[in-house]
């Protein structure tokens, strides 16, 4: 029995639409799997990055809270030190005059006094930049001297070289005379060197006033057209006679935990310091700070 010709046509045409159906369905199934793969390495990529990205934030965060501490650290260092150093001078100096210069000794004792409330109003100060009040208000805890109400002052900026000039009042007065030297155009600094210059110079006159066996100062401001630099001399025993006070003890041991602070503080700004016992005699404290580094 023989087959229609047309019959035989249709179902090749059949197999042809079958056979094309197959391949469409298999290309669909193959992309709707590709496309599942593809998304879900997407997202584990997603979630890694975001595991990264937290990874690096929460390092971020650490290395803040490091050098936030090591600023506290400088600068609480700086206060008590300079401050706690001029006390102990002035007090000795009124032990020792008590008896028959009463007028002498009532002037170290005011310097003591001074001495102390510099101290709690730079430490007021560093604490309400921890946790200003609401109204940025630095808010004495003590109690005013005509009732309960406490005192309330603003925040103060920190100290710069504009407060050079009462830095070296209070060095000569507490038995170490100081020179200064103002080379170049004095101009107005960024806040941050401003106060480093200041740190440096207050840290060395610090330490020739307590280690320095009499003798005295020289502080010289150089102002240059890329570059602060700031140089502290003080004469004091030769290394060369032999008569040097030692570097040993808890004194050194605070003097060196100051010079890593100071250069510390400069290196953030690209400069760098130099102190060195000097051949002839005393210290010498010499740190540059470039002014146009961005």
């Amino acid at each position: 029995m023989s087959v229609p010709s047309a019959n035989i046509k249709g179902m090749g045409e059949y197999d042809v639409l079958a056979a094309a159906l197959a391949v469409a369905s298999a290309a669909v199934l193959g992309l709707t799997v590709a496309l599942v793969r593809t998304r879900r390495r997407w997202r584990a990529a997603v979630g890694e990055r975001g595991w990264l990205l937290e990874r690096e934030r929460e390092s971020a965060t650490q290395a803040a809270i490091a050098a936030e501490r090591d600023r506290i650290a400088r600068e609480l260092h700086d206060i008590v030190s300079h401050n706690v150093s001029l006390m102990v001078v002035q007090a000795s100096a009124a032990r020792e005059v008590l008896g028959t210069m009463p007028d002498e000794a009532a002037k170290a004792l005011r310097a003591v006094e001074d001495a102390g409330r510099g101290a709690m109003t730079d430490l007021r100060h560093l604490l309400g930049l921890l946790a200003p009040a609401q109204d940025g208000t630095d808010t004495d805890p003590g109690q005013s001297p005509g009732g309960a109400q406490a005192v309330s002052t603003p925040l103060t900026p920190q100290p710069g070289l504009d407060r050079l000039g009462l830095l070296v009042d209070r060095i000569s007065f507490a038995g170490l005379p100081v020179e200064v030297r103002i080379s170049g155009e004095p101009r107005p600094l960024p806040q941050g060197i401003d106060v480093t210059a200041y740190r440096i110079i207050q840290e060395a006159l610090t330490n020739a006033l307590r280690h320095g066996d009499g003798g005295k100062a020289e502080v010289t401001v150089r102002y240059a057209d890329h570059a602060l630099r700031v140089e502290v001399l003080n004469t004091g025993p030769s290394v060369l006679t032999g008569t040097a006070p030692a570097t040993s003890g808890p004194a050194a041991a605070g003097t060196r935990r100051g010079l890593l602070g100071l250069r510390e503080r400069v290196a953030v700004y690209g400069g760098d310091l130099d102190a060195r016992r000097r051949l002839g005699g005393g210290y010498r404290v010499r740190a540059r700070i470039p002014l146009d580094r961005p």
